[in-house]
């Protein structure tokens, strides 16, 4: 696992490195030099943004793809690269929100995504790991057994490959759970897949830039790198919206979830998914759940990734738990589960936005006619930034798309007005908290390589102390919407309660919704 002193900004957004970015070459580029005009501008080297480029480069159209990182260095990267129509969320819960037939088209997006990427894979031909695997979701601990049934039902109608097993196959369990079968399911390498995408997007014309930070986007274009890049065609394919201020982020909340990898022999699991259907007496309204998946390694060993243990961004520890015990948690659990390793090879987490009502936002933009975004994801990235990159780039060639009202950015679903006030509780109380509350109260309780809030007079500041002792501060107010940041311990960043923007210890985003870094500040004298 890298140390502090490993992190490049531009290559991930945290301490803790992904498998998926230890094991490849960074996909880096040129850097915007100058001044450019193009048909369409897209700002994200994610697999949202780099699906939509495809798709416009393969329908002749000039687009020009800038990331700030480097691809895959946002969200992308820090995935399980589950590529998967079992979805965060309930079918019999969308069916009851949405009915029968808009769910069935719900479903059937996701298939299409799972199957247009099968179809990319062999068209150019990318070595990136893939494998079809079956997928067994599982009822947890404290779930109602009747949900799977139900589940089961909603599955058929939603015309969905499922079937039911009397057990988790390769499950360490004491007692006997009915499982749903999703078969036909798959996998890959995240970062090998996005290569062989952006290798086909050169070749077909297009441009791809990295370290190259997209700001002042407006419905002419955006200054990227001190340059202006004009554009008659903007999409926004950020983790979160960059663009939207306000709106977007009233319909969607950021959680931190926690992923472990462990070797483990070849052959003592076969290649497959396995899901809880999450903690039903949860604080949190998303029933955090835990994902499992095997990836290829060496000729030796396989790893085995587990995720889950999730939390609102900036609130760890309103459940009494640090970012650290949540590994801890995790690595239990899996252990508990599947009882074939010894070691933690890797460890790290990533950031989720998870929509009010379980749909992803991708269309125009609410107000603009010429800016789209790709956003609200959930625990489905892979798929969400798949459709997303069919939608937009069919919503920009004027080609029909029936998925357009149902993930349209400015839809309002009445339904999931609990979840709403919930949320919005949630960010109001944690505001205040935040004004009031301190982590210590003098410089000096500080230890090395750790970062606290402390109160400076009327002000709240966030310092930082490096490895050699060396102080630094900042104003703890997050530029975006005035939260009150909290240290993330694991991932060394001050992270905030509200919506999810994310600063690393030299006060720079990490990621959004925030677009400016942090105020420098003096250190206090206490």
């Amino acid at each position: 696992m890298k140390s502090m002193e490993d992190i490049d900004e531009k290559l991930t957004n945290g301490k803790h490195h992904s498998y998926w970015i230890d094991s490849v070459q960074p996909l880096s580029y040129s850097q915007v030099e100058g001044n450019k005009e193009t048909d369409i501008l897209i700002i994200g080297g994610g697999i949202a943004g780099l699906s939509t480029a495809y798709n416009l480069s393969k329908s002749g159209r000039k687009a020009i793809l800038v990331e700030n990182g480097y691809l895959g260095s946002g969200e992308s990267g820090r995935t399980t690269a589950q590529i998967t129509h079992a979805l965060d969320d309930r079918y019999f819960e969308l069916e009851e929100i949405y009915g029968t037939e808009v769910t069935k088209e719900i479903a059937s997006s996701h298939k299409k995504a799972l199957n247009w990427i099968r179809s990319v894979i062999e068209e150019e031909k990318i070595d990136c790991d893939y494998k079809i695997v079956n997928g067994y979701l599982f009822p947890s601990e404290n779930d109602k057994p009747e949900n799977l049934q139900k589940e089961y039902f909603a599955t058929m109608k939603m015309e969905l490959e499922t079937k039911i097993l009397n057990d988790i196959p390769s499950f360490k369990t004491d007692q006997q759970r009915r499982t749903i079968q999703f078969s036909n399911q798959a996998q890959f390498h995240i970062l090998k897949y996005l290569k062989g995408l952006a290798d086909a997007i050169i070749r077909m014309g297009g441009e791809i830039y990295t370290n190259s930070k997209a700001e002042k986007i407006s419905k002419n274009g955006a200054v990227c790198n001190g340059f202006t890049i004009s554009a008659k065609q903007i999409v926004v394919a950020t983790n979160t919206p960059i663009n939207n201020i306000f709106t977007i982020h009233t319909k969607q909340w950021a959680y931190r979830t926690y992923v472990i990898g462990a070797k483990i022999p070849k052959e003592t699991l076969p290649y497959a998914m396995w899901w809880d259907t999450g903690n039903q007496e949860s604080k949190w309204p998303t029933k955090p759940y835990h994902y499992v998946r095997l990836q290829p390694l060496d000729d030796e060993y396989d790893l085995l990734i587990s995720g889950g243990e999730d939390h609102k961004t900036g609130q760890a520890h309103e459940e009494n738990l640090s970012e650290h015990q949540r590994f801890e948690n995790l690595i239990q659990w899996t252990k508990l589960h599947f009882p074939y390793f010894s070691e933690v090879q890797y460890q790290w987490t990533g950031q989720i936005m998870e929509p009010v009502d379980s749909l992803a936002f991708i269309g125009k933009n609410p107000g603009d006619k010429n800016i789209f975004i790709i956003t609200g994801h959930s625990g489905n990235g892979m798929n969400y930034g798949t459709i997303g990159g069919i939608l937009v780039s069919d919503l920009i060639t004027g080609k029909s798309n029936s998925w357009e009202k149902l993930y349209d950015p400015a839809r309002i679903t009445w339904k999931t007005g609990d979840v709403y006030m919930q949320e919005v509780g949630n960010m109001t109380a944690n505001m205040v908290k935040g004004w009031l509350n301190a982590d210590i109260s003098k410089t000096a309780e500080l230890p090395a390589n750790c970062g606290a809030i402390i109160n400076n007079g009327l002000e709240k500041i966030a310092v930082y102390r490096n490895s050699y002792g060396k102080l630094s501060a900042f104003s703890a107010v997050c530029p975006h919407m005035g939260g009150i940041l909290q240290w993330n311990d694991e991932e060394k960043t001050f992270d905030c309660p509200l919506h999810g923007s994310r600063f690393n210890t030299s006060g720079h985003v990490a990621c959004g919704p925030a677009i400016s870094n942090l105020k420098e500040k003096k250190v206090p004298k206490n």
